[in-house]
């Protein structure tokens, strides 16, 4: 695990106090041939494709939460939360839209039933439900609440359902089903600090329990994903101590948990190499069962604050490349370039051969409407 200090820490709430709040503050347009990127294993098989999508979000949304489930008109995007265009307190969004794929259409349905808006909640699909988890609250002066909830929300009928608190509140957290019952959340922030626990909802009980906890450094804004009975997780940002204050750091780290699936409550957690290049921070990521890979693209390379602007004054650019973790051979393959470069994410969505990038920032810290989507041939 190596670590790399920003210059400035934030404050969560007050921008001369310890915390992560006020202080936190054309590649290509078609699809085209892409260029492997080095340091990396090489692919022998055709390169693959990313463009940007013929259709839109219904607004710009950024640091949205996002998952496929199939709706009234077949497989359909859905984002639930976030940032909108202004980037200040006032624009955080309950916000939720539907983009059916079959027709490229996107349309707003109803809102996520909080009444303030929420940064940082994650989603994931179990049984053909999608569940939404936490997320946190801006305060006019600053002050960022990591909040509880979980809704279900049904495809079917357009209307949610609220579960169980999460035990911990946890935001920026990653989120990955399994057996397609279960659900984990690792590590994460939650109102002061960054946490190590692993929390595991059984959707067919409503019952919370802990896992084993996450053993590497304990990280918020961190990307990966599960496939079969395997979970990648990989960067994000960690606090340290320097000069009698909290700072904030991107943690160029990646762990390996394999899962017991007789007892998911117990994983064993390996660390792995980690990728090439630096840390990046909001990666959109999500698993792939078929291909037992782990898949990441974008993201951030400097901490920064939901607007965009990193903990040490200097803007966070995007990443324009993706890549991925094989569990069969554990180690890192980079896969080519996306159509355009994106940071601020909370997920990766996949539906048939293609996956799908929802919203997001581009390189100026512009919170944008784009989808970008890209498939891999191997």
């Amino acid at each position: 695990v190596g670590l790399f200090a920003a210059d400035q820490g934030g404050a969560r709430g007050a921008a001369e106090e310890e915390g992560r709040g006020a202080m936190k503050l054309p590649i290509m347009s078609v699809a085209a041939m892409l260029l492997m990127l080095t340091g990396c294993e090489r692919s022998a098989q055709p390169e693959p494709l990313s463009q940007t999508a013929s259709f839109a979000l219904p607004e710009p949304i950024s640091n949205n939460a996002v998952a496929v489930a199939d709706g009234p008109d077949g497989p359909t995007l859905y984002s639930f939360n976030g940032l909108k265009a202004g980037k200040s307190w006032k624009d955080t969004s309950n916000a939720a839209f539907a983009c059916v794929i079959a027709t490229e259409s996107c349309k707003i349905i109803a809102s996520v039933p909080v009444t303030e808006g929420r940064l940082a909640s994650a989603a994931v699909t179990v049984a053909g439900k999608i569940y939404i988890f936490g997320g946190y609250t801006v305060a006019a002066n600053g002050d960022e609440i990591s909040t509880p909830e979980v809704f279900v929300f049904d495809p079917a009928t357009g209307r949610y359902e609220q579960k169980a608190d999460m035990p911990t509140p946890v935001d920026d957290a990653l989120v990955v089903p399994y057996q397609n019952r279960f659900i984990y959340l690792i590590s994460g922030w939650h109102d002061e600090g960054n946490v190590s626990v692993v929390q595991l909802f059984d959707t067919q009980t409503g019952a919370w329990t802990e896992a084993t906890p996450f053993p590497g450094t304990p990280v918020f804004g961190h990307a990966g994903g599960i496939a079969g009975d395997s979970i990648i997780v990989s960067d994000g940002v960690a606090t340290v101590l320097a000069d009698g204050k909290r700072k904030f750091v991107p943690a160029k780290l990646s762990w390996r948990g394999d899962i017991d699936p007789k007892n998911p409550t117990q994983i064993t957690w390996r660390g792995v190499d980690a990728h090439a290049g630096p840390a990046r921070y909001r990666m959109a990521a999500i698993g792939d069962a078929a291909g037992q890979r782990v898949i990441f693209a974008g993201g951030g390379d400097n901490p920064y604050n939901y607007d965009g602007i990193g903990y040490d004054g200097v803007p966070a650019k995007p990443s324009g490349g993706f890549f991925a973790y094989d569990l069969k051979s554990d180690s890192w393959q980079e896969l080519g370039r996306l159509a355009e470069p994106s940071m601020d994410h909370r997920g990766l969505a996949k539906a048939g051969q293609d996956y799908y990038i929802l919203g997001g920032m581009d390189e100026a810290q512009k919170v944008t409407d784009r989808i970008v989507k890209f498939r891999i041939s191997n």
